[in-house]
């Protein structure tokens, strides 16, 4: 073997081998449920009734023992309570519909049935990688920007990519201007992309179970509880 090929392999396998090269991984969009037609018109029921404030509706779905949060909190009442569901200003209104609107996945739990989870990012999450340190871009095509402005040069641009995460809420440079950044890490150093665009596995995660009277939600709440 020549000294020739002798570099090309070195070069190959330290290519393949490269920690940098080993940590990159994609998250792509799916969406289980589509053929579903009855998760199909319960969801568009669902974003119907938030968009109306339709209170009655939100709690009449909900399973009794509906999970509002990681310390084992449950309930109907509890669910009212911690989401402030009685406020026209309730955050439920609004990290709901971010959850619904893009796709969930089947998910199941030791103990639990399975449920279909949205958004689908904790069900689709890679489990050699740390959710707490980790995001997903949930775009294609979405522009890392050198600082916290749409103004500054673009560094690189990512596809489903999951990304470490140094601030996960970074404000403009402009004051006042009510974009929020998530300040990524990259091979090169340091980006900024749009809040929007980028999505953590533990976040508010809305579970839901089919019954035999309909689907039911089980939980929402960051990590699916």
């Amino acid at each position: 073997m020549s000294r020739l090929t002798i570099l090309l392999v070195v070069l190959v396998m330290a290519t393949f081998s490269s920690p940098l090269r080993s940590q990159e991984r994609k998250l792509e969009p799916v969406d289980e449920a589509t053929r579903d037609l009855s998760w199909a018109h319960f969801k568009n029921r669902l974003l119907d009734a938030v968009m109306k404030r339709d209170r009655k509706f939100v709690l009449g779905i909900l399973d009794r023992n509906v999970r509002i949060g990681v310390d084992g909190v449950r309930g109907v009442d509890e669910f009212r309570k911690q989401w402030h569901l009685d406020a026209d200003d309730s955050p439920l209104w609004r990290d709901l519909p971010s959850a619904l609107f893009l796709g969930a996945a089947y998910m199941k739990r030791e103990g639990r049935p399975r449920e279909l989870c949205a958004p689908y990012l904790l069900a689709q999450w890679p489990r050699s990688m740390d959710p707490h340190a980790y995001g997903a871009i949930i775009a294609k095509d979405a522009l890392v920007k050198a600082a916290p402005s749409s103004d500054s040069p673009t560094l690189a641009t990512l596809s489903y990519d999951i990304v470490p995460v140094a601030d996960w809420e970074v404000a403009d440079k402009a004051p006042d201007f009510p974009q929020k950044w998530t300040r990524v890490k990259l091979k090169t150093g340091e980006g900024y992309v749009p809040e929007e665009q980028i999505r953590s596995p533990i976040e508010q995660v809305a579970c839901f179970v089919k019954t035999e009277s309909g689907w039911r939600m089980t939980a929402f709440a960051p990590a699916g509880g």
